[in-house]
């Protein structure tokens, strides 16, 4: 008050415990907040240096949180990517197995030797199909060109101008008509004045092969005769007429003629139709022939039933019964078609249930997570082309038939499209796992970053905790110092109102 009057010695010791007192007031604050700067009153340029950092810090937290969900997302898609794979690789077990099992069923059938034209033994179902393949169960060989045949002349000089034009038809069918000329007689003929037999022959098989008559041939007998052979009976040659020619020039002998011939009709050997069965290209890999101790033995290659027509209900060969003799197909096979269909399904199945928070990478979906408090640095994950990860994308078969699993070629035709499949989900693994290692890294990053703000912050703004007690302890022991000072100034005065007493 300025009424009152106090001595210069106490007047200095108020000042310096009002002064003691306030920093003791602002030592406790720094203690009790633990900041050393607490507004901008304190200290502006730390304060708002600070503030700057700490908001960063702030903004880079709440990215923080979309990383932690991407990072579970990736996770997700990651779990099921390999669900498919293993996926994938039990339907490559499955198929392995299904190409190493070789239980087909078999039936032996008794050989019947008194066959008649037209007898035939036919395969239908299975691995055949619908169409009936059928089988002589005879052959026939026609002999049609006679005569004592020494040399024929094809110089333009002559009888003979330079062809044979002759006919060759298939037990009453459309004639095929085969010429022979001087050009080719030339080419094929060591001289062309006086072609041989086996000459002439030769050049018969090479322009009935060109107008495909597979099933004739010519060859010279013993005799000098040309004959004609024909390895199924319902082929076999009916009628031959060869023209256009003359004996040979100076040669002798007469020639070729038009021969009367004789077919002759007899029943193949087990070994001939065990051969023309499996050499069949209708037949190769669908069935199998073989001789067991004097039977035909036939084995279906197939999950279906074949049916084989010619056989009789006791299973002898007769070449017209039809439906008596079935041989059933192989089930174990036929068994891990379902199987593969299970785990075909199971690919649909775990592509729908790989999401996280609404999100799904294996459909399709796109991610963005970003990096930076300004969107400047971000990143987009998605499949490739943004398809959705299934068995339909993949290539694995719809849904897979009994049958397709009859072929050994058509398993491994299966095989390569899994491994595609396989190939590709693990390629997608890889590219999810480059991502999934991008987007912890920036977590990591951002994580660091974020500490190392707000310790830059906290270098701005915090108390030194230990130097704070410190001073604490200095203002308390100060200001007791402080205190005795004024009672000692205090005293100073009451000594002169003792001498007044």
């Amino acid at each position: 008050m300025a009424d009152i009057s106090l001595s210069k010695a106490v007047r200095a010791n108020l000042l310096s415990l009002k002064g003691t007192a306030d920093m003791m007031a602002t030592t406790q604050n720094r203690l009790a907040t633990g900041n050393k700067v607490n507004s901008a009153l304190d200290n502006p340029s730390s304060w708002f240096t600070a503030k700057g950092l700490t908001n960063r810090a702030s903004d880079l937290g709440a990215l923080i949180d979309a990383m932690a969900n991407g990072i579970q997302t990736l996770e997700a898609a990651d779990n099921g990517l390999s669900a498919m794979t293993k996926t994938l690789e039990s339907m490559q077990s499955t198929l392995r197995q299904a190409r190493q099992d070789k239980s087909f069923q078999t039936s032996s059938y008794t050989m019947d030797t008194n066959v008649v034209s037209g007898d035939q033994i036919s395969f239908s179902g299975g691995a055949v199909g619908s169409t009936a393949v059928d089988i002589d169960l005879a052959s026939a060989t026609s002999t049609k060109a006679g005569g004592a045949f020494t040399a024929i002349d094809f110089t333009n000089s002559g009888a003979n101008d330079g062809s044979i034009t002759f006919n060759v038809a298939a037990n009453g069918g459309t004639a095929t008509a085969v010429t022979i000329d001087y050009a080719q007689a030339n080419a094929g003929a060591a001289d062309a004045s006086a072609v041989t037999a086996e000459e002439l022959a030769a050049m018969i098989n090479a322009d009935l092969t060109a107008a495909n008559v597979t099933n004739v041939s010519a060859t010279v007998n013993g005799s000098g005769q040309i004959d004609f052979t024909s390895t199924s009976a319902d082929e076999s040659v009916a009628d031959v007429t060869i023209s256009g020619f003359a004996a040979a020039n100076g040669a002798t002998g007469s020639g070729i003629t038009d021969g009367s011939g004789t077919d002759t009709l007899t029943a193949k050997t087990l070994d001939q139709l065990v051969t023309e069965i499996n050499n069949n290209t209708s037949l190769t890999g669908k069935i199998r022939a073989s001789n067991d101790n004097g039977k035909l033995r036939i084995e279906n290659q197939s999950t279906q039933v074949l049916t084989v027509d010619g056989v009789s209900s006791t299973g002898a060969i007769d070449g017209t019964s039809s439906g008596a003799a079935t041989i059933l197909g192989n089930s174990v096979r036929a068994g891990l078609t379902g199987q593969f269909n299970e785990l075909r399904d199971q690919l649909d199945k775990l592509s729908d249930d790989a999401s996280f928070n609404g999100i799904n990478l294996l459909r399709g979906d796109k991610l963005k997570i970003t990096f930076n408090e300004t969107g400047t640095s971000a990143i987009d994950i998605q499949t490739k082309d943004g398809e959705t990860i299934n068995a339909l994308n993949l290539g694995v078969p719809t849904q897979l038939e009994e049958e397709q699993l009859d072929s050994d070629v058509t398993i491994d035709g299966l095989l390569t499209d899994v491994k595609a499949a396989l190939d590709e989900v693990r390629s997608q693994a890889s590219t999810f796992g480059s991502n999934l290692s991008i987007v912890q890294n920036r977590k990591s990053f951002t994580e660091a970053m974020i500490n190392t703000l707000e310790t830059g912050a906290g270098n701005l703004t915090l108390a030194d905790m230990n130097t704070e007690a410190a001073n604490l302890l200095a203002l308390q022991t100060r200001q007791q110092l402080s205190q005795n000072s004024l009672s000692l100034a205090s005293q100073a005065d009451q000594s002169i109102l003792q001498l007044l007493q």
